[in-house]
């Protein structure tokens, strides 16, 4: 007797996937629309095919926006990732000291994000800001607003401030996942701290690290907010973004032909990374 298929369950899961087309693809298949047209105005708009995506790939524009883009996130990702696994080690295991611990690191993930850029504003400001003039006291020109170099260190320090405590958290709730017994045979075998780290804590922290090294790169990837207010993207370009590039193009020029076709360039640039970063590192995964 052939057994019938019960297919009630996907009537639970058929609003979903009505959720996800209502809030993710309808927009999406929008932007493709927008991005083969020249539009002038409502209802004011012609077919151009691929002429704004094969414009775009040409740009310099996009291309030093890219360039400064990647730096931004490399740099994020080599002085977050270690600090953020360096202060969950140094961090309390249990007991009211690591409660305490816990919520002073969370305060700066809480604040919007600014918020987090007016902060900076006026904290590296070398007249009143305390980060400012104490450097200025110390007798180093310093001065975000003037030079290119001060500026990328505000924005990089700024956005290390910020989110660091986020690498901290989820690698400080991979470490509390690591069984006692794999400590207790450490012991036994008077292993080095060192050693602990390497052949225990490591390992163990990768699937953490996976979500930890994605979310921080998308994340930088996409920053917009937080060096807009600080820098608005200068001096000149030096802190302009692929981010502030495009809302520049689709608001402030009102090219929206062409901001679509960048904005889908950009979607697949982040699509494409984030795919290497997590095929790469769950390849290293399965071959240990």
């Amino acid at each position: 007797m052939n057994k019938v298929a019960d297919n009630r369950g996907w009537l639970l899961v058929l609003p979903v996937f009505l959720l996800v087309a209502l809030s993710a693809l309808i927009p999406l298949m929008t932007v493709v629309n927008y991005s083969v047209q020249d539009i002038f105005g409502p209802g004011s708009a012609y077919f151009v095919g691929t002429d704004w995506f094969t414009e775009v790939l040409h740009s310099e524009r996009l291309q030093d926006s890219l360039i400064r883009q990647f730096l931004f996130s490399g740099a994020v990702l080599a002085i977050e990732i270690p600090l953020g696994i360096g202060i969950a080690l140094m961090m309390p295991t249990g007991g009211k000291r690591a409660s305490l611990v816990l919520i002073l690191l969370a305060i700066p993930l809480l604040i919007p994000w600014n918020v987090v850029g007016t902060i900076w504003q006026i904290f590296a400001r070398g007249d009143i800001g305390l980060f400012g003039s104490a450097l200025t006291g110390l007798g180093i020109d310093y001065n975000y607003t003037r030079n290119t170099g001060d500026a990328w260190f505000t924005v990089l320090l700024m956005d290390v401030w910020h989110w660091t405590p986020l690498v901290a958290l989820l690698c400080y709730s991979g470490l509390r996942a690591i069984p006692e017994a794999f400590y207790q045979a450490a012991e036994i075998d008077r292993a080095s701290k060192w050693a602990i780290f390497r052949y225990i804590q490591l390992p163990k922290l990768q699937s953490v690290l996976v979500i930890a090294v994605l979310l921080r790169f998308m994340d930088s990837f996409m920053i917009y907010t937080e060096p807009f207010v600080l820098t608005g993207g200068g001096p000149g370009s030096s802190t302009t973004f692929l981010s502030q590039t495009l809302t520049t193009m689709a608001i402030g020029q009102f090219d929206i032909g062409r901001a679509a076709a960048f904005s889908l360039v950009y979607f697949l640039i982040v699509l494409a990374v984030s795919w290497v970063f997590f095929t790469a590192i769950t390849h290293m995964d399965k071959q240990k």
